[in-house]
C-alpha cells in the first residue's frame, strides 16, 4: 500500500485531491490481489486498470489546464512527462495479467507508485513554488 503523507501536497486542493484519489486507485489493485478469497481477479484488475488509465488523463488534463492558466515555464515538459506516463498504462498487455496476474500487476504497480511519488515530489512540487 502507498499511503499519502503531507510532503506530498503541492498546495493546490483539487490536484492534491486527485493525486490522492491515484493513491486510492492504486492501493485498491494492490487489495484485490491480495484478497485470498477471490480466485478470479481478472475483471476486477481490468475495471480498476481503467478507472486508473481515465482518471490518470482526467488528472494530467486539470494539471495542465492549471500550468496554462499561471503561465508556468515547464508546461511542455510535463506535457510530455505525462504522455510518456499514459503511453506506458496504455501498453499494458490484458493477457499477461490473465496468465501471472501477480508478478505482472506487482511490476505495474511498482512502476506507478514510483512513478506518481516521485513526479509530484520533482516535478508536481515545482509548479506552485
Amino acid at each position: 500500500m502507498v499511503e499519502w503523507k503531507d510532503e506530498y501536497s503541492v498546495g493546490i486542493e483539487v490536484i492534491d485531491k486527485q493525486h490522492k484519489m491515484l493513491f486510492d486507485i492504486v492501493n485498491r489493485i494492490q487489495a484485490l490481489m491480495g484478497d485470498e478469497l477471490i480466485f478470479d481477479k481478472y475483471d476486477g484488475i481490468i475495471e480498476i486498470i481503467n478507472e486508473l488509465k481515465d482518471y490518470t488523463i482526467e488528472h494530467f488534463k486539470t494539471e495542465e489546464d492549471y500550468m496554462l492558466n499561471i503561465g508556468y515555464k515547464k508546461l511542455f515538459s510535463q506535457k510530455v512527462l505525462h504522455n510518456d506516463f499514459v503511453e506506458k498504462i496504455n501498453s499494458i498487455d490484458f493477457s499477461q495479467i490473465d496468465n501471472d496476474h501477480n508478478k505482472y500487476l506487482n511490476e505495474i504497480l511498482v512502476f506507478v507508485c514510483d512513478w506518481l511519488v516521485m513526479h509530484i515530489l520533482k516535478e508536481d512540487k515545482l509548479i506552485n513554488a
